[in-house]
């Protein structure tokens, strides 16, 4: 076993990892992955104690596919908003996975630098695994006076 890999079995030994994956596990068991067969789930907890999913729903202009993280965050602001305080996802296997680019981007809007991230290397922080963000206090502190760029 790798250290990575037991950092990750040590986490899931404990909670709220261990509630996190078996939730993340059940969303991806609902992905709609028909072209890369490769269905993937996410699950995180909310401030205020809510568990929120997500799958993958893929689409045939590839473009728009939504990833599981999409699915989550969508699920977040139906069921209240809220920050994001814990987060995890699993591939078709349920391996652990690290979140693409664009989708930390996503988790960072939703849980900030406090978000704690269960990733293929350990529990890291959101700061971590997306260091120097760009945030809605980037966008608060631009001058908007009319003139472009």
């Amino acid at each position: 076993m790798s250290r990575d890999d037991a950092a990750v079995a040590a986490a899931l030994a404990q909670e709220p990892w261990r509630s996190l994956h078996a939730a993340a596990v059940e969303a991806m068991g609902h992905a709609y992955a028909p072209y890369s067969r490769y269905p993937v789930g996410a699950a995180a907890l909310v401030e205020d104690g809510r568990l929120v999913a997500g799958c993958n729903v893929e689409n045939a202009a590839y473009g728009v596919t939504l990833c599981a993280e999409c699915g989550l965050v969508s699920q977040l602001h139906l069921t209240g908003g809220g920050r994001l305080t814990h987060f995890v996802c699993v591939d078709g296997d349920g391996q652990v996975l690290m979140p693409c680019g664009r989708c930390r981007q996503l988790l960072w809007e939703h849980g900030g630098a406090a978000l704690q991230l269960l990733t293929v290397g350990g529990v890291r922080g959101m700061d971590d695994v997306l260091p120097e963000a760009f945030g809605a206090e980037h966008l608060a502190s631009h001058d908007r006076g009319g003139r472009d760029g």
